[in-house]
């Protein structure tokens, strides 16, 4: 088969589709990834990968829209792929219609998590509904979902016919990547004099965009509550160039000068700082299937995160970690708090949390569940 996967930046392609951009590969099909220009796509290009880069704005603009789309049309006839895979909210949208215009034989989207979400104004909620619905009616065959809420609720809403919607979950590779057996423990000690830790310091780390919807601003403020010199917090991430990001960058400022939180940038060790990790907390207030808290999970982190779609998954309450309501910066200290004084409970939800991602979310088998479907398209 020819296919074409399309997302709105290089990073989710250099990232989140990385295994299964490869297993298409090695299965002998034609891949093309379209996505925006960025700095991951020389990278990408220079491993072999057949990047197309076509501007695909994360925001509705119109006439940028309508240049996308048409775009991905040209590509579209003249590549003449079987299947186009679309992801991320607007690049979905932009790459089905331009696929239905093009008369693509089979259109794909993965709902990393539907836009639309419990925590949306009813009028907002409304319209994404409304626009996710009929998108999928009227310019999609088959439908992923990662969360099996977003599952559920397309198939009682009628998005497709039962048979053409997936509940493929997330995952990471759990096998080598994300192995807590796999770190060298010279790396960890390295790790704990980059940052001054101590032995019986419990280190809480949050991975993300710096960006308030992430939650973190919540999770600095319960660092403000803690007054535990032993608990550390890593923040590892960097803010973006909108003009949101910058707001919640002032208000980032304002706890640098706390002793116990650790500001770390972007980072490319990511395992290994897992690895260092007692407690992951993320307190998003919206997120599909968040691939974080599962890498966390498989590093044996105990976890902390707020009670929305996708990450109340994941996470089983007072089993593998606590989930709290959003906005709560009281209810994230206490979490943190609790487990941080009881040795047992902490040990038992890392244990929990790694035994649940490797039965549930090893990256290989959400990989096959897509190319069964791919492949019987054909």
């Amino acid at each position: 088969m020819k296919i074409v996967q399309i997302s709105a930046i290089d990073s989710t392609m250099n990232g989140l589709l990385r295994e299964l951009n490869t297993t298409i590969l090695n299965e002998g099909h034609t891949l093309i990834c379209v996505c925006s220009d960025g700095n991951k796509v020389k990278k990408m290009k220079d491993e072999g990968f057949d990047i197309r880069t076509i501007n695909i704005d994360r925001k509705i603009s119109p006439i940028k829209n309508v240049k996308s789309i048409i775009n991905m049309v040209k590509l579209f006839r003249k590549e003449k792929p079987d299947v186009v895979h679309v992801h991320t909210p607007v690049a979905s949208v932009l790459g089905r219609i331009a696929a239905k215009l093009a008369k693509v034989p089979t259109i794909i989207y993965t709902a990393h998590g539907f836009y639309f979400h419990e925590n949306m104004t009813p009028m907002k909620y409304k319209i994404f509904y409304l626009i996710e619905k009929w998108c999928a009616k009227l310019c999609t065959n088959y439908i992923f979902t990662q969360s099996e809420e977003d599952g559920n609720l397309a198939i009682e809403n009628n998005f497709l016919p039962n048979d053409r919607i997936t509940v493929i979950s997330n995952g990471v590779d759990v096998n080598k990547s994300f192995n807590p057996t796999n770190i060298n423990e010279n790396r960890i000690r390295e790790l704990k004099e980059e940052f001054s830790f101590r032995e019986n310091d419990v280190i809480v780390t949050f991975i993300g965009r710096l960006v308030k919807e992430k939650g973190i601003l919540d999770l600095l403020e319960a660092f403000n509550i803690i007054e535990k010199e032993n608990i550390k917090l890593l923040v590892i991430g960097e803010t973006s160039a909108t003009e949101r990001d910058q707001e919640t960058k002032v208000q980032l400022e304002i706890h640098r000068s706390n002793p116990n939180i650790i500001f770390t940038g972007y980072r490319n060790d990511i395992p290994d700082l897992l690895a260092l990790t007692d407690i992951y907390c993320l307190p998003s207030y919206r997120e599909g299937m968040p691939r974080s808290i599962i890498e966390a999970m498989a590093m044996e982190c105990a976890i902390i995160a707020t009670n929305i779609r996708g990450s109340r998954e994941e996470v089983d309450n007072s089993l593998n970690g606590y989930l709290v309501n959003l906005k709560s910066p009281d209810e994230i200290a206490s979490s943190i708090i609790n487990l941080s004084t009881s040795n047992k409970t902490l040990n038992s939800f890392k244990v929990k949390a790694r035994e649940k991602a490797v039965k549930y979310y090893d990256e290989k088998k959400v990989v096959k569940r897509q190319l069964d479907v791919f492949n019987k398209t054909t």
